[in-house]
């Protein structure tokens, strides 16, 4: 029997975030077994929590979808982050945590002040620059739209695969009715700006090819929009949001600072126990 949290990531309420569930000291679990589990929790993302095996790291994640292992994401970051913590782990340093995953080292910054949300720096982009004119047209078809709708484009990719796409506004973004069918083996975040309130943008993340059609709220997407938008056409700081077609409330909080795009939010753990792995 195993310690085993289920933690909710980026919402101050319960309920209204994206649940991870995390495996504490998963030593000794084989890959088919962690696939298997991922697959029964049917979460967009359950984690392993493993000794590090490299030098500076506090911990090492193993990150699964129901449709595979990821080198990266962010909501599990954050959410295993937090159960490692509530769990007893102490870190080298008393201002962050470093976890080591497929994607290196990732850096998370513990609540500092009247902040108290944990946030990630967003790890360098495996994929950037312009998408071709044959994805941009499956990727307006997969989304019911003309191409003429996708206002800008760029490979935000920091390991899931996400390709970012910029809609008129927010309202567009929410209107969106994919056609799954269409999606084949892309990964698209759709954003669109709000013209006024505390929001800046809603985010919505269509993966299908990972298992579950529509993510709540993405950590990794949400980096990816950052490191493209933020600090130009978005402020150095910002709050998106995301999940709201789902009735979710995610809010993530993203800053640029100097040159760094961090990425936090919320971490509220929801579910305890032991799981026979």
């Amino acid at each position: 029997m195993r310690r085993f949290s289920q933690v909710d990531v980026f919402s101050a309420e319960p309920l209204l975030g994206n649940p991870v569930a995390v495996v504490h000291d998963a030593d000794g679990i084989t890959d088919e077994e962690m696939a298997a589990f991922a697959r029964w929790t049917n979460l967009s993302e359950t984690t392993f929590l493993l000794p590090p095996t490299e030098p500076g790291a506090d911990y090492r994640l193993r990150i699964w979808t129901p449709g595979g292992e990821l080198p990266f994401a962010g909501h599990p970051t954050l959410g295993s982050c937090h159960a490692w913590l509530e769990a007893g782990g102490v870190p080298s340093s008393d201002d962050v945590v470093v976890q080591e995953c497929g994607a290196g080292l990732v850096t998370i910054r513990r609540g500092r002040g009247a902040d108290d949300r944990p946030a990630f720096a967003a790890p360098p982009l495996l994929r950037s620059g312009p998408v071709d004119e044959a994805d941009l047209a499956r990727i307006a078809t997969a989304l019911g739209l003309d191409r003429s709708d996708l206002l800008e484009s760029a490979w935000i990719d920091n390991g899931p695969g996400w390709v970012g796409v910029l809609l008129k506004d927010a309202e567009a973004v929410l209107a969106v009715e994919p056609d799954w069918a269409a999606f084949g083996g892309l990964k698209v975040g759709v954003v669109g700006e709000y013209a006024h309130g505390d929001l800046a943008v809603e985010v919505r993340a269509f993966c299908p090819g990972y298992g579950m059609p529509e993510d709540p709220v993405t950590g990794s997407l949400n980096a990816g929009i950052g490191q493209w938008l933020g600090g130009g056409r978005l402020p150095a700081a910002y709050v998106a949001s995301q999940g709201t077609v789902l009735q979710r409330a995610g809010r993530v909080h993203v800053s640029v600072e100097d040159g760094e795009v961090w990425v936090g939010g919320d971490a509220l753990t929801t579910v305890t126990g032991e799981v026979a792995l």
